[in-house]
């Protein structure tokens, strides 16, 4: 209904917008209008699981009540302040304190020792790489300042942290990777790239050994970190093959390079335990999380520091007067406040062990798509998984580029009530941690419906079946 008071150029503007919603949504578009617990409704009505739980960060759902009365509690009471100047806020204090209690082990035994905070993935991990490079300047070493990366990784996309990662796509006409401290080495993905008759464990030794090489040829003197998310998120929600980061950890050891372990999309729970590094047993130097941190209600991230690291910064303050890094917007209150009231849920629901409960539900519901035509792989851990499409299941040759296969699929998903995510040719599922048993079954068959709904436009370019 047009509102009576409305002029005859707000109608024509009304009907301008209208008509650019409708071609929006020829064109492909979706425009959500609204969310409840695991699914989220369009404008026009139609309802979908949200299998990615947004862009992997919705934890806990769309309809969470105590993050909205949290958030607007602390509005009423301190709805701004900063953390710069020697000036603080409980809301940021808490919790700091509640994730540094959480934290993975060091490699000495020890937790990660203090927390800075950000808004978001990206200034993590773009925060660690300053703080990397700073560290190393006070400790005498200005030559060590490399960052190694992998193939396929993600960590944000500032200018720093879009170098580190390993998506051609990022880096095309946007003058990246910049400058020549940003390497990369090997997409760690087993079933993409192993040897004919290659076991896990020997491929993640030829991945070690690469690793090894890489560091030898450029000289360990000049690498100061290496950067890997538990799960590869960005890369297709690609799980390490067996044996990879006990391989990987005593190499950065040896060479005195710092692991920076990317929990941006593992953290809290969603590998089935707090942190992708419990699950892969990875004693991290630094830690970058954000996305579930809040449950995504607020935008907050934080880099968790080891005490080396966070010495050597109070010893750079003294030198140069303070510490010169920070935003805004890091450590607002009421991002800090949802934070700390996500962090009280998760423990109160023991969100933890419902992902264990559900995961094996969730993973077999989406194994059931390995017999499709179109399925050559499935692989996941806890509520993270990665489903890929391709021509030929034996010898796993990928469909043309031109076809678009992975965006065939997430369409057809999609006009079944499912949002997944394409990233080439994987589809990445994430979805909500407290999805149900029944709606993890659900997932899997909505997802075997979007695939037949893909089939005529990829059939022509299938092996024999």
């Amino acid at each position: 209904m047009i509102p009576n008071s409305l002029h005859a150029r707000d109608i024509a503007s009304l009907v301008h917008q209208q008509s650019d919603l409708d071609a929006f949504n020829r064109e492909g578009g979706m425009i959500v209008a609204r969310g409840e617990g695991c699914r989220v409704w369009d404008v026009e009505g139609r309802e979908y699981i949200e299998a990615m739980a947004g862009l992997w960060c919705a934890s806990l759902g769309f309809s969470e009540k105590r993050l909205a009365d949290a958030a607007y509690k602390q509005l009423l009471t301190l709805p701004y302040y900063h953390t710069f100047f020697q000036k603080g806020h409980e809301p940021a204090i808490e919790l700091a304190e509640r994730l540094l209690a959480l934290a993975p082990r060091c490699p000495d035994g020890k937790k990660l020792a203090r927390a800075a905070f950000q808004c978001s993935g990206s200034e993590a991990n773009d925060a660690a790489i300053k703080m990397i490079w700073y560290y190393n300047n006070l400790r005498g070493r200005p030559k060590k300042k490399k960052l190694i990366g992998r193939i396929r990784g993600y960590h944000g996309n500032t200018v720093a942290a879009a170098s580190l990662s390993g998506q051609p796509h990022m880096h095309a006409d946007f003058d990246l990777p910049y400058g020549d401290r940003f390497l990369h080495i090997d997409n760690p993905n087993y079933y993409r790239f192993h040897h004919e008759g290659e076991t896990e464990e020997e491929f993640s030794a030829r991945m070690a050994k690469n690793l090894e090489a890489l560091i030898e040829k450029e000289g360990p003197e000049n690498i100061a970190a290496f950067f890997a998310e538990p799960v590869q998120g960005g890369g297709g929600a690609i799980t390490p093959p067996k044996g990879y980061f006990d391989l990987i950890q005593p190499i950065l050891r040896k060479h005195d390079i710092l692991f920076v372990a990317d929990e941006v999309i593992c953290g809290f729970g969603r590998t089935g335990n707090m942190w992708g590094c419990d699950t892969y047993g990875i004693a991290p130097d630094i830690l970058t999380c954000a996305k579930q941190l809040t449950a995504s209600y607020q935008p907050l991230s934080a880099t968790l520091i080891n005490a080396e690291i966070h010495e050597t910064l109070i010893e750079g303050s003294r030198k140069n007067g303070s510490f010169g890094h920070g935003f805004t917007y890091g450590g607002h209150p009421v991002a800090c406040a949802v934070g700390v009231e996500a962090l009280k849920i998760y423990a109160e629901r023991d969100i933890i062990a419902h992902v264990k409960r559900v995961s094996p539900v969730f993973l077999a519901a989406l194994e059931e798509a390995r017999a499709h035509p179109l399925v050559g792989d499935v692989r996941g851990i806890g509520l993270i998984a990665g489903v890929e499409v391709v021509a030929d299941k034996r010898t796993r040759e990928p469909f043309p580029a031109a076809l678009k296969a992975g965006l065939a699929v997430q369409k057809g998903c999609e006009e079944e009530g499912l949002i997944v995510r394409a990233i080439g040719d994987r589809i990445a599922f994430t979805p909500p941690l407290i999805i149900t048993e029944d709606e993890a079954r659900e997932i899997g068959a909505r997802l075997r419906r979007g695939l037949d709904r893909a089939m005529p436009a990829l059939r022509p370019a299938l092996a024999a079946e």
